[in-house]
């Protein structure tokens, strides 16, 4: 599908003025301060966006990962419009609530898997990590525990870049120049399929079992709090774990009464072809963080569900001592009950499978490209990872940037990239002609590169 233009667009003097005021004025993440480039987006619709140029992409990346629905729905217009014309704002602190608040509490926990009963709602992700370690070393702290304070997460995890969620991600660049971050934070190895050679020839869950179990005993059982993890990492490749791992992790953390948060920002609401990932594994968490999707982008939100003995604890006759100015905003929730109403109408989950398994069998073919180690599908979740030697299972020596920039200056696809894997999340609601659109285009560029990392022309 492509997008209608509008009577009038931007122009070129228009699109010249903001880059100028973008370059003086706005700190990016991620963009070196020698950089001059920018791409302006001013319009989007479906799986697509427009700059002011009036150049059309496929927006392979759902933005980040979040926009389940597709760009530009109406009814989520018209839910924020109609919200806002009501009550546009207030919070539930105290004995204060307000009804949109209530009615999401009531549809999350009825879609969440059993056990899960509870909610306290966030501006995102990383407040919702935030608030699970916050929770875990106060449960156990209100259990008169209070010496349980480690926690335990992945190399390679993300888990936002809050002070809190920014130590127990596992990716050095959150923490250089950053420091001291919180302590008690000890990162294990996590579970890669694809990269079995580094596991000491032992099974991949056997291996990090083991090491968990070691990590455990030296620490001690009694001194830890939880264990943080993304069901199928996202930042870290669409890497999807062993079907016993998080099962055997699960069950091994509860014997020792340790916490298990499950950080699903990425992973819920229909990404895996579930509600939650959670689901796929068989297994509940103590603690389940979401955002993103929650809202498909459309305004920051975001759902930490955690049991009722997890409530009970961190609530307790004083109640939970934290909360967040938009905790509860009851526009965010209107926006999320109407992207729940869609995903659930339009069948978005089963979509994600079926849409998502056709794209993994179109790019199954990628694998007869020299640089393409692995294909990896989880619903709509993807990940190609490049190597500049196939045996050895090398990256390249570029890492992946340059292809995410030929992808989206030559065949105008819009994904991300990680030093090893093209990261593909589109919006849930792509047909088989778009996804086609996006393996042709990813074909196009990756039989170009070489194993230096250099892009034919």
């Amino acid at each position: 599908m492509t997008i209608s233009r509008k009577a009038s667009t931007p122009g070129p003097e228009r699109t010249a003025q903001w880059i100028r005021a973008d370059r003086d004025r706005l700190l990016h993440p991620n963009l070196a301060g020698s950089r001059t480039d920018r791409t302006v987006m001013v319009e989007g619709r479906g799986c697509h966006v427009r700059d002011s140029t009036g150049r059309e992409y496929l927006d392979a990346a759902a933005v980040l990962g979040m926009v389940q629905v597709g760009h530009a729905r109406a009814e989520i217009v018209e839910a924020a419009a109609a919200q806002m014309a009501s009550l546009e704002c207030f919070h539930i602190w105290e004995s204060m609530s307000n009804d949109k608040a209530i009615e999401l509490a009531v549809r999350l926990t009825e879609l969440a898997p059993p056990g899960l009963e509870r909610v306290f709602f966030t501006s995102g992700g990383a407040e919702g990590n935030e608030i699970a370690l916050r929770m875990a070393r106060f449960f156990h702290y209100r259990r008169e525990q209070p010496e349980r304070t480690w926690i335990l997460s992945r190399k390679t995890a993300y888990h936002g870049i809050a002070y809190g969620a920014g130590s127990v991600s596992g990716l050095p660049v959150y923490h250089q120049g950053f420091g001291p971050t919180l302590p008690d934070v000890h990162h294990l190895t996590p579970p890669d399929p694809y990269h079995s050679s580094e596991y000491a020839g032992e099974d991949v869950t056997e291996h990090c079992l083991r090491e968990l179990r070691e990590t455990i005993e030296r620490i001690g059982p009694d001194r830890i709090a939880a264990m943080i993890g993304e069901p199928v990492m996202s930042v870290g490749g669409a890497v999807v774990p062993p079907p016993d791992y998080w099962p055997r992790v699960a069950e091994l953390l509860r014997s020792h009464g340790i916490l298990l948060i499950f950080d699903e920002v990425v992973t819920a609401y229909g990404r895996t072809g579930h509600w939650f990932a959670a689901e796929h594994f068989g297994v509940t968490p103590d603690i389940l963080v979401t955002a993103k999707g929650i809202t498909s982008g459309y305004v920051p939100h975001g759902a930490v569900l955690i049991t009722e003995e997890v409530a009970a604890a961190v609530s307790g006759s004083t109640g939970f001592p934290i909360g967040f100015t938009y905790t509860g905003h009851p526009t965010a929730c209107a926006v999320a009950l109407a992207n729940l109403d869609i995903i659930e109408r339009e069948n978005l989950l089963d979509n994600a499978t079926k849409t998502g398994g056709h794209l993994a069998n179109r790019l199954a073919s990628l694998r007869d490209l020299p640089v393409v180690g692995d294909v990896r599908q989880i619903g709509m979740m993807l990940g190609v990872e490049l190597v500049a030697d196939k045996t050895a299972r090398t990256p390249l020596p570029t890492g992946t940037a340059p292809v995410a920039q030929a992808l989206r200056e030559d065949e105008g696809i819009i994904l991300r990239g990680n030093p090893r894997s093209l990261l593909i999340n589109p919006p849930l609601v792509m047909d088989r002609g778009t996804a086609d659109e996006l393996a042709d285009g990813l074909y196009a560029v990756l039989e170009r590169v070489g194993p230096d990392g250099r892009i034919r022309s």
